[in-house]
């Protein structure tokens, strides 16, 4: 989150109610914003100044409005996989605690994202498409033992570039989660713990693979424990009597096929694993960008040392579920400095910007309906109907309008676009 409370102009110089003055952005600050602002309103930024706070988390002062935060949400889940809000219910609540820019990053699946840009498009949130992968590090060493890891993966407004092999990889994944939950459910059976499978696919719901949350719900309802920590604390727990593993893929071939396909790989909470050095090195090996450091109780030193070591990307989420209780997070409670989010930025737009033309290259190469398709997919566009010349070159312009939400004018340049316009122009000469 970048944000904090309005301050006056008037008020700069009177000292806090800590003794201190108001400490002024230093210019990586200044830049740093105004190249984040830019991208969540894409130029489109009315007549401001910027202040800062004690604990440098910037904030966008309108000059005759109060101020404005800027806060990014990273790490969010839904119905989809394991959360208990649906994707636009997620939004709303987004909206109510002031995020303007939220990553819905469900496990496993990507089926909660236009949803959710529906719903963002009605109270002013970006979206950045994202879902978090299920993976198994396998040490190379016979002393260590194998770990679930999870991965981050980001993607662009226009969604991950090859798309179908992306897919493909997580259907693999989500198949073995009704294994795995299957597995459990027989484990518990033989703990004298006895739940049914048609209760675990009715909490997960219909499509959504079933995850340790919904077999823990299950427990519940049967008076097996009596909430869901018990449930993980006593049986579901990593290595627990009850856990089991899917068919999970290995940690890295995920963060390279996150990289194949135009999207920014981060490890996700990596304080809860047990051997994170050697993860984080190989992963990185891999093209891993960055490591989640920032919680809502703050940085984690130990893991920015490490993040410094490996030249990774610090970034965090509040890795929200909508499970209630005191000990979850709130959304967009995670506050990231606007240097940090700058430096997500700058690293990930340059390979969103690759993606998106990937995409729009492979219309090029073959304007078909079903490559506009993968253009628009998560574009508030409708394809144009029927065929011939009109209906291309309205293609033509729907891709130029996405391009535009989704791009400065710069990147468009700076990504040569222009090779679109030719499809238009050989369609009007044939």
């Amino acid at each position: 989150m970048m944000g904090s409370n309005s301050c006056n102009h008037k008020s700069k110089n009177k000292k806090n109610k800590r003794g201190g003055s108001k400490k002024r952005m230093t210019l990586e600050q200044s830049l740093a914003y105004k190249s984040v602002s830019e991208w969540v309103y894409l130029d489109n930024i009315p007549n401001s100044t910027i202040a800062i706070d004690d604990d440098f988390k910037v904030k966008l002062v309108h000059t005759k409005v109060s101020a404005e935060k800027l806060v990014f949400e990273l790490h969010s889940h839904s119905i989809c996989s394991d959360g208990f809000l649906s994707p636009s219910k997620l939004v709303e609540k987004a909206h109510q605690f002031g995020v303007k820019v939220l990553s819905l990053t469900d496990h496993d699946t990507m089926a909660g994202i236009p949803q959710a840009l529906e719903a963002a498009r009605k109270v002013g949130i970006k979206i950045i498409p994202g879902v978090e992968i299920s993976t198994i590090f396998t040490p190379r060493t016979e002393s260590g033992s194998e770990e679930p890891v999870h991965v981050l993966a980001y993607y662009s407004s226009c969604g991950p570039s090859n798309f179908e092999k992306l897919d493909q990889f997580l259907a693999n994944i989500r198949e073995g989660r009704y294994l795995r939950a299957k597995n459990m459910i027989s484990k518990l059976t033989k703990l004298k713990l006895p739940i049914r499978w048609e209760n675990v696919e009715k909490i997960a719901g219909d499509g959504v693979a079933p995850g340790r949350l919904h077999v823990a719900r299950a427990m519940v309802e049967a008076g097996h424990v009596e909430n869901l920590k018990q449930a993980f604390s006593r049986y579901l727990y990593d290595g627990g009597p009850a856990y089991s593993t899917g068919s999970e893929p290995d940690a890295e071939k995920a963060v390279q096929l996150i990289c194949e396909t135009g999207g920014v790989a981060v490890l996700a909470h990596p304080w809860a694993l047990k051997n994170p050095v050697a993860i984080i090195r190989r992963l990185k090996e891999a093209g891993l960008h960055g490591l989640e450091v920032y919680r809502s109780d703050g940085k984690l030193a130990a893991f920015s040392d490490l993040a410094d070591t490996y030249d990774l990307l610090k970034l965090g989420g509040s890795d929200y579920h909508a499970r209630g209780g005191s000990s979850e997070s709130a959304l967009g409670s995670v506050s990231l400095p606007v240097v940090a989010v700058h430096e997500f930025l700058k690293v990930a737009r340059p390979i969103w910007c690759g993606a998106i033309k990937n995409t729009v290259d492979r219309y090029v190469t073959d304007p078909t309906e079903s490559n506009l398709d993968h253009i628009l997919r998560y574009a508030k566009i409708k394809l144009a109907k029927g065929g011939g010349v009109s209906s291309v070159t309205r293609n033509i312009q729907l891709i130029h309008e996405c391009l535009s939400q989704w791009l400065t004018n710069e990147e468009q340049k700076s990504g040569n676009f222009e090779a679109i316009t030719h499809v238009e122009d050989n369609t009007l000469e044939s």
